[in-house]
């Protein structure tokens, strides 16, 4: 099996910063500090302690399971570190706990086992109500939490490694049961960091905070073959005050996609994604390099998305939903994202994304309203946009200011329908539902 590779470093993003046009650098380097408080772990646990062997053959379920259930029944208030050496560590899925770091040493690599059959079952989200795959239970993620608090998952660039290519060839052949276990899910769960590892191989979706609030995701490297199927890179799915920065991904399908519940399901949980940022991050991906939704029913708001690199990508920027999802998608600020050999730079769609079952309204419609995009440049673009609202719904608000997308041979068009916004400095002309320098509510600069 290939695995997608990442360059040298993800420290290639701040090369990259070095040759790009002046108004789409890095600039100065704002980052996610403060929003989880960092604590001083004074107590430090080793899964060898616990019987772990490194090996690449023992099964280790137990002495993880030992490990945690110490740091859970400890009376420490700092918290606890668990420390995983080098070596390669097969596991089946474990349950972490509050007030703990899971540290991996350089080297160390925490691998799944491949027994789908024995990999146990969990509910289904309220705000999907069944599998996103498929209807009932869903199979739990690989490393699991739910209802922590103050959380880490850090070390020296070690490995958590899903070993998904049985789940991907039941996926294809038809014969998966439920729905793919994720690689880390995080539910419920407040203070949450993780930082300074690689994820690779997950089964489907590989880092899901749902119901989550003060998430911070950094220099982290996620990697997956591109014909990995559902392989998403970070979904933030009806969580809040969440910050991705300064990494990879290279996977299967969207690098990050924001979600927040599924039609119906996700209109009653009525739980938002919101003021979410995602910056300094680099990649590829045979889909979207930024996405939001398609699952979009609870409401989106409040999303800045800024200094990001994609090449050998589908689509660049995609923001989906689809008629039954209601919810709103609003406050919506992407700005100085490079793109090169995409195949559509922008896109924005009101007809994406498949039903959980028949009973959603087609009449409850999505609204989206105030999206700015600034400070785009791509090369090697075959599309440069599409947008299409809803003829119940048009798309508001949109606002395009000073992109750049170049075709191989001939400049990329626009397509349009159901859309109202603004376009300056925009290169090639957009469709006419753009092609206005004032739209209601004053000029498109108002909007950035």
């Amino acid at each position: 099996m290939k695995v997608s590779r990442a360059p040298i470093s993800i420290f290639i993003l701040f090369f990259l910063s070095t040759v790009l046009p002046h108004n789409l650098s890095l600039g100065s380097q704002i980052t996610c500090a403060g929003i989880v408080p960092m604590k001083h772990r004074n107590n430090m646990l080793s899964i060898s302690d616990f019987g772990a062997v490194g090996d690449g053959k023992t099964l280790n379920t137990n002495s993880f399971n030992a490990a945690i259930d110490r740091i859970r029944n400890s009376n420490s208030s700092d918290g606890t570190l668990l420390y995983v050496p080098r070596g390669v560590y097969f596991t089946e899925s474990f349950n972490l706990t509050s007030h703990m770091t899971l540290y991996l040493a350089d080297g160390a690599v925490i691998k799944a086992v491949q027994d789908t059959k024995n990999w146990p079952l969990v509910d289904p989200l309220p705000s999907y109500g069944r599998g996103r795959e498929r209807p009932g239970r869903r199979y739990i993620s690989f490393i699991h939490g739910d209802g922590l608090n103050d959380v880490v998952i850090t070390g020296r660039n070690g490995t958590i490694d899903g070993q998904g290519e049985p789940w991907w060839n039941m996926w294809r052949d038809g014969t998966l049961k439920f729905t793919r276990p994720g690689l880390i899910e995080f539910k419920n769960s407040s203070n949450i960091v993780v930082s300074h590892v690689v994820l690779q191989n997950s089964p489907f979706w590989t880092l899901h905070p749902v119901y989550c609030s003060n998430v911070v995701v950094h220099h982290v490297t996620i990697l997956a073959p591109t014909d990995s199927p559902n392989t998403d890179g970070i979904d933030p799915d009806s969580s809040s005050n969440v910050c991705i920065e300064d990494s990879y991904i290279s996977t299967g399908d969207d690098l990050v996609a924001v979600k927040s519940g599924w039609d119906e399901y996700g209109i009653a949980y009525n739980h938002p994604s919101r003021d979410i940022t995602i910056r300094r991050m680099t990649g590829s991906s045979p889909f979207a390099g930024i996405a939001i939704g398609s699952e979009t029913s609870g409401g989106i708001q409040n999303i800045t998305v800024e200094n990001i690199t994609l090449y050998n990508s589908g689509i660049g920027i995609h923001i989906k939903t689809n008629i039954g999802r209601g919810g709103s998608i609003q406050g919506i600020k992407i700005s100085g994202v490079y793109m090169e050999k995409v195949r559509t730079g922008i896109k924005i769609s009101g007809n994406t994304g498949d039903h959980p079952d028949d009973n959603f309204n087609p009449n409850t419609l999505p609204i989206v309203n105030g999206i700015t995009i600034k400070n785009v440049w791509g090369i090697k673009v075959e599309r440069a946009g599409m947008v299409y609202g809803l003829k119940d719904s048009p798309f508001t608000n949109l606002c395009l200011f000073n992109v750049t997308l170049t075709g191989t041979q001939s400049p990329p068009i626009w397509k349009c329908s159901d859309v109202t916004g603004a376009a300056e400095k925009v290169n090639p002309t957009p469709c006419p539902e753009l092609t206005a320098t004032t739209q209601q509510g004053g000029s498109c600069e108002n909007h950035i």
